[in-house]
Order: C-alpha cells, then structure tokens, then sequence
C-alpha cells in the first residue's frame, strides 16, 4: 500500500512529463494503445469527477455567476478564433485539408481534461470546468455556422444524442463528485491532493493511451504529409495559446494562461463526431496528430505558466 502511494505521489508531482510520455508511448507502441481504447470514455469522467472533488464550488459557482464574462470567452473559443485562424491561414499556402483542419479545431470546445490539468498545472481550474460544459454545450449551435460560413461545408448535428452524451458524462461527474464531497471531508481531500492527482494523472494516460488508437497506422500510410500536419498542429496550439491569453490578459494573469490553454487545446473528436462519415482521410490525419501537442506541450509550459504566475502574483 504504501509503494502505491509513494508512486501516485511521483505522479502527481511529475504529471505533464507522464502525460507526454504516455502520447509517444501511445505512438510507438500501437498495442497498448488499442488495448486501451475501451477505456476512453472513463478517461474522461475520471479525471473531471477528481477535479471537481477538489475544486472550490464557490470558485464554480462565482463565475456561472457571470454570464457575460463566460460568454465572451466562450464567443472568443468557438467563433473569433476560427474567423482569426481562417484569415490567417490566407496567408501561407497550405493543402485545402490542411486549413480545413485547422479551421475546425479551432471551432471546437476546449478539450474536457483542460479542467484536471488546469488544475494540476496551477492553473484557474473553476473557471475551465465553467467554460468548458459551456463551450462544450453550445457547440452543436456554433459549430454547423462556422463550418458553412468560413468553408463553406454542411454539417449536420444529431443534437439530441450529443447532448445526451454531454449530460451523462457532465452531470455523471458532478454527481460523483458532489457524492463524495458529503462523505469526505474537506480537510481529507486537501490533506491527499497531491495522491488525488497521482490518481487522475494515472487515468489520463490510460486516455492518452487510448486516444492514440490508430494514429501509428495513419503515420506509417503517408509520413510526409503527417509530419506537415503534425508541425502546423504544434504551431496552431502554442499560436492560440499565446493569442487567447493575450486577449484576456486583463482579468488576471492566471485566468488568462487558461484562457489561453483552453483556447490551444481542442476538443477534435466532437468534431470527428459531427463530421461521420463527411471527414476523408487527410482530416483523420491531422485530428490524429494533433493530439500529440495537447498532451506533450504542458511539460514545456509549466515552468513558464510559474515563472509567469510567480512574477505577477
């Protein structure tokens, strides 16, 4: 028992190295990434549920509490930041799957795991569990918009079945957490925060794992075009990570560097969802790789995020 302790701690304390160890190991062994496919869907629910465990629901509340600020984050996430990437992307000349890619990526809402890493890379976690269910809610309405406008491609959401899944995998968390939360007492849930995020950082690798399904395959079929893809997917994410901060640098450092990672790290398989069967295979490629930025890039940014915070507190 205490070995296990000792190594979630380590976890917990090294957590955005393992997560970017688990997307290379995902890549270079397939396998392991197949066999956890089937875990995806708690990958998700796991680390939220610890999240909110361990947030401050009064945090929580104060920013649903403020409508307007969420809704212009929101706004900027899922329809500014398409329309600035498509100008943008007038300016290089890059294959037309390539843009439309990008375009999408970033139309959608942030990835649900931005809560528990927010949290762990010291980040203001509340008000990326906020944005997130929001963003994630009104994306079915924005998305099909931005897609016709600045691409001029149709898609049609089946928005009783996604908002079914949002609310089983949302309203699941929130009710385990608030469960806990009754029987648990705070002083507890503080007392082990770093063992709590040994724990979610141990089942986020199991999601890294599991999301990399496939994406070796996909490599090995056209390796020049995946490492053009996967080069313009590390460039979009510290682009608009580095641009959304900028724009909500007013409210306080450490609320903009998440506004900032949310609006860097996307969630592209709503998108492959809403796609089906519409998405050929040079979009499958780029969703792919781009899960290897999201994943590797905290380990890169969390001493910047400190030095960053540290100076400005």
């Amino acid at each position: 028992m205490g070995a296990a302790l000792s190594i979630l701690d380590y976890l917990g304390r090294h957590a955005t190295r393992f997560l970017a160890a688990g997307a290379l190991v995902g890549l270079l062994v397939p396998q392991l990434a197949t066999l956890a496919r089937p875990l995806l869907v708690l990958g998700l629910v796991i680390p939220l549920v610890i999240a909110l465990v361990r947030l401050d629901w009064d945090a929580i509340a104060g920013y649903a509490q403020r409508p307007a600020l969420v809704g212009a984050i929101v706004a900027w996430m899922l329809v500014v930041s398409p329309a600035l990437m498509w100008f943008a992307l007038k300016l290089f000349d890059l294959p037309a799957a390539l843009v439309q890619a990008l375009v999408l990526m970033t139309a959608a809402a942030p990835i649900i795991s931005c809560a528990a890493l927010s949290l762990i890379m010291g980040l203001d976690a509340a008000l990326a569990v906020v944005v997130v269910v929001a963003a994630t809610a009104l994306m079915p309405f924005s998305l099909p918009s931005v897609a016709l406008a600045l691409l001029g491609l149709e898609i049609d959401i089946d928005l009783a079945t996604f908002m079914l899944r949002l609310g089983l995998i949302v309203g699941g968390a929130f009710a385990v957490a608030l469960t806990i939360r009754r029987f648990v007492r705070r002083e507890k849930l503080d007392a082990n925060a770093r063992l709590l995020d040994g724990v979610s950082v141990l089942i986020l690798l199991v999601f890294v794992l599991a999301i990399m399904d496939g994406v070796t395959a996909v490599a090995l079929a056209r390796p020049g075009y995946v490492a053009l893809v996967t080069l313009a997917a590390f460039v979009a994410n510290i682009a608009l990570q580095v641009v959304g901060s900028l724009v909500a640098v007013k409210l306080g450092m450490r609320q903009a560097l998440t506004v900032g990672f949310m609006t860097g790290n996307c969630n592209m398989g709503l998108v492959m969802v809403a796609l089906a069967d519409k998405a050929d295979f040079d979009l499958i490629v780029f969703f792919a790789m781009a899960q290897l930025p999201m994943y590797m890039l905290p380990a890169l940014f969390v001493p910047v995020y400190r030095r960053l915070l540290a100076r400005h507190a």
